[in-house]
């Protein structure tokens, strides 16, 4: 419509202008030819005229010359009206584009407006002074105004709360508000920008309602919080089940083992056994949902510190050679020279990782052996481990499945081997927290090697009692082993130390080969040991350190092998520098039957045991306690509580008789041992501080921190471990066998 009113307009001022371009010429054309005619006649009567003086020619020429001029006006007439015609043309362009123009910007302006008036977005602009210079319909539905009772006031919204501000490198704002609207209220994320208007710098806000999305992120955090607060129930739930679990079965295990040293018949033997198993057993199961429900729980963290990673390795083998050796295998390990004899890393984690790699390959190996290997990653600062076995294998379906939590490879009703199929899941876990990998490469009846690469940085601690590679260069080494696994190791070990090797798995390839040449060293398995002994040819091998390899419960053997003519031996699995100091300098043989008795057996059979003060609520706890001190050679006492460990400690203490040792649990009523712990530290103003060490069924290291903490010197995880209790007691009295030299 308004455009059609415009063409209107446009056209009449054409035709206007035409009319009146159209009398102007008409007029001068008018007085042209009457200039043309009155020049005519004027020369024509000048003509017909009789004067004396009058010359025709000379008023022929004027008037020729009168008329050119006039032809010259009128040309040049003509060609002004040519360029003002042109002139015209282009102005009428030039308006008819302005006037589209004009048009286009009019359209686009009422677009523009009816776009802001129809958006669900609050706006609203604002000068300096912060008075309302425009806001749409969406903000006068909120504030509840119309558009000119808002213009040029200072209207601010009723704001409830305010989220916090922040501002981007181009200055806009971006906040959030609660607004009020009546009973309700909307939350509106502001868009705050400086813009031009028409009466200087203004500031535009654009708002949008939001109030969908911060109701559910505020029940995003509700739900948030409602689960780390079960998670936190979940974890006092399990460390609670966890202690009122591991308290009995303490006792299960430690009543388990008494039994065992006493005498039995063989049935009630095997009954004892089967009873401590099983709780073992379990005990590793909990050991397993504990630590899955860490991990879950998101609370697997690390603690990075500097250690041997060699004497690691060891240490796990030799802790896995009982079970190994049980199942009549072999276990062994291999450290490549280049890795760092010291790295950085979780030395606990690593250690959790390869007892359940090489525990498993332990569980499913009837025959053969299993290796543990550690070498160079293909990275700087990567170490590969790799546990390979002999065993059952996996199927190529199985190889993925047997990481996920709570599978197994066998599955079925009828499965041979038990477990809770969460010790890969947790490795898994663990590995790739210290940003490592995991895989397995495994084929059915084959056996399977278990891989993961972490990264271990090298430390630059050092330690002075490490072992020197000794130089075997041009030794020739003969290594006969009935298998394979810890043999090979063995040559490979050597070979680096520039050894010559020979492997042999019978006792007369053996003979054959001592007779065909001389050997420098001799290293043999101690079931072939047993087999030349038998067939007294053993000494045959003269000329050549005569080493037999044996397990911890062969040592009742070496007395006979060393009268065969054995000049060593090692125990199996056997540690590198025990191999260095064998190898590189003079072998020894120690009888057994002269060896040193331990420091504790020493005190008990001296009558010098040590004066123990137990504090434990658990009788069956404390009746274990007590019968392993007393057979031990110790004199302990057993009190019920916190308190009363205090009141026996104190009244020891004036007596002149001091404990020199407390043994307290940390758990139980009326005052824990944490408690009364602090109490007794801050009693003790002179002397020697007494040792005090934990008693717990909780070994988290918040738990180990807490009673370090409280001033203990050490803790003792349940169920007791007679070995571990052992280096404890060999600890106190060294200590006490120090002081009187100290002072």
């Amino acid at each position: 419509m308004q455009n059609t009113s415009t063409a209107k307009r446009i056209s009449a001022l054409r035709t206007s202008s035409r009319n009146t371009r159209s009398l102007v010429l008409f007029g001068r054309t008018v007085v042209t030819t009457l200039s043309i005619i009155s020049g005519g006649l004027g020369f024509f009567a000048g003509a017909r005229m009789q004067h004396g003086t009058y010359d025709p020619h000379a008023y022929a020429i004027g008037a020729g010359a009168l008329f050119a001029a006039a032809m010259a006006v009128i040309a040049f007439l003509l060609m002004r009206r040519r360029v003002n015609k042109q002139k015209r043309r282009v102005l009428e362009a030039r308006v008819e584009e302005l006037s589209d123009r004009n048009w286009e910007l009019r359209e686009a302006e009422e677009r523009a407006r009816s776009l802001l008036e129809a958006q669900g977005d609050l706006i609203v602009r604002r000068d300096s002074e912060r008075h309302i210079t425009y806001a749409n319909d969406a903000f006068c539905a909120l504030a509840g105004k119309k558009r000119d009772a808002l213009i040029g006031t200072l209207l601010d919204l009723p704001v409830l709360e305010h989220g916090k501000v922040s501002v981007h490198t181009d200055g806009t704002r971006l906040y959030d508000q609660k607004i009020a609207q009546g009973p309700a209220s909307r939350w509106i994320a502001w868009r705050e920008v400086a813009v031009r208007g028409e009466n200087g710098n203004e500031v535009q806000g654009v708002g949008r309602d939001v109030t969908d999305r911060v109701e559910a992120e505020h029940a995003l955090a509700a739900a948030r919080d409602q689960s780390e607060s079960a998670n936190h129930a979940k974890s006092r739930f399990l460390a609670m089940v966890s202690h009122e679990i591991r308290t009995p079965l303490n006792g299960i295990l430690g009543m388990a083992g008494l039994l065992l040293d006493t005498p039995l018949t063989p049935e009630q033997t095997t009954y004892a056994k089967a009873a401590k198993t099983s709780g073992e057993t379990l005990l590793s199961l909990i050991e397993e949902v504990l630590d899955f429900s860490k991990i879950e729980a998101g609370k697997l963290d690390l603690e990075v510190k500097p250690f041997a990673l060699s004497a690691l390795i060891e240490e796990t083998v030799e802790l896995l050679a009982p079970r190994a050796q049980a199942k009549n295998i072999e276990i062994a390990s291999f450290i490549d020279d280049r890795v760092p004899a010291f790295v950085m890393g979780d030395a606990a984690r690593l250690r959790q990782v390869l007892l359940n790699l090489a525990g498993n390959a332990i569980k499913f190996t009837e025959r053969g052996g299993v290796s543990v290997v550690v070498e160079h990653g293909e990275r700087d600062g990567d170490i590969r481990f790799e546990v390979r076995d002999t065993g059952i294998g996996l199927a190529a379906s199985d190889q993925q499945r047997v990481f996920l939590d709570f599978e197994q490879a066998d599955g079925s009703a009828t499965r041979r081997f038990g477990g809770t199929g969460l010790g890969l899941a947790i490795s898994k876990r663990i590995v790739e927290r210290m940003e490592g990998t995991i895989a397995v490469d495994s084929a059915l009846g084959s056996g399977s090697t278990f891989s993961f690469v972490v990264p271990l940085l090298m430390s630059a601690d050092t330690d002075a009692t490490a072992f020197v590679a000794p130089d075997l260069k041009a030794t020739a080494v003969m290594i006969a082993a009935p298998t394979n696994t810890e043999a090979s190791l063995l040559a490979r070990r050597l070979g680096c130390w520039n050894a010559k090797t020979y492997t042999v798995i019978d006792e007369n390839t053996a003979l054959v080969q001592a007779a065909d040449r001389p050997w420098d060293v001799a290293l043999i398995d101690f079931p072939l040991a047993q087999k030349m002994m038998a067939s007294g040819h053993a000494v045959k091998l003269s000329g050549a350190k005569r080493i037999v390899l044996i397990r911890p419960s062969e040592r009742h053997e070496l007395p006979a092998l060393m009268a065969a003519g054995f000049t060593g031996y090692l125990v199996k699995p056997v540690r590198t520098a025990s191999l260095a100091a064998q190898l590189g300098g003079e072998t020894r043989f120690e009888d057994p039957r002269v060896a040193p008795a331990d420091e504790t057996a020493e005190a008990a059979a001296a009558g010098s045991g040590l004066s123990i003060l137990i504090a434990e609520d658990n009788e069956i706890n404390a009746l274990l306690a007590r019968t392993l001190l007393t057979r031990l050679g110790h004199r302990p006492t057993v009190v019920g509580d916190g308190a009363a460990a205090i009141d026996s400690w104190t009244s020891a203490r004036a007596a002149g008789a001091p404990y020199d040792l407390v043994m307290m649990d940390v758990q139980m009523p009326g005052m824990d041992g944490l408690t009364a712990t602090r109490l007794l530290r801050e009693a003790e103003t002179d002397g020697t501080p007494t040792p005090i060490v934990a008693l717990t069924a909780n070994a988290s290291p918040e738990d180990r921190e807490a009673c370090l903490a409280a001033g203990m010197d050490a803790l003792l995880v349940k169920p007791l471990d007679r070995d571990k209790l052992r280096e404890v007691l060999d600890d106190v009295i060294r200590r006490r066998r120090r002081a009187p030299l100290a002072a």
